[in-house]
């Protein structure tokens, strides 16, 4: 789909922003203050809100090497790897991000009465499609 709106915008000769957005450490980088604010924004029960605080507030790590070990640390950040409810806090943190940028900009035109919704996302993987240039800037910031 977002080829077919490159080819069509470029024959049209319309324009067209396209911005690729692919997350380093997408796991490794979610605040635990991101999840209890999506946990609060999807109305998940106080009791597994309170539970899940519980578990990431406990998460330390050490790192060690063949002469050294670090002391513990406790991480204020991340998502554990492997954990079976990490997928689906990961997705809750990055609807909250995306909930915020929706708004900031209309569907790209690509003539003929087409157009595209701005924001396309599986994961951590986002593709913003823009018509105007202060609308892509209006999302990036976002």
């Amino acid at each position: 789909m977002i080829w077919e709106a490159i080819q069509r915008a470029k024959s049209e000769k319309l324009n067209l922003d396209v911005v690729w957005l692919d997350l380093a450490n997408a796991y490794g980088s979610v605040p635990h203050e991101m999840i209890q604010l999506a946990l609060r924004m999807y109305y998940v029960p106080e009791v597994i809100q309170v539970m899940l605080d519980d578990y990431f507030s406990g998460l330390r790590m050490r790192f060690s090497t063949n002469s050294y070990t670090t002391n513990w640390i406790n991480l204020g950040l991340g998502i554990a790897m492997g954990c079976t409810i990490s997928p689906i806090l990961f997705v809750m943190a990055m609807k909250v991000i995306l909930k915020a940028a929706e708004g900031s900009a209309g569907p790209a035109s690509l003539g003929g009465g087409c157009s595209m919704p701005p924001l396309k996302v599986f994961m951590d993987d986002t593709t913003i499609i823009c018509s105007k240039e202060d609308e892509t800037r209006r999302m990036l910031t976002r």
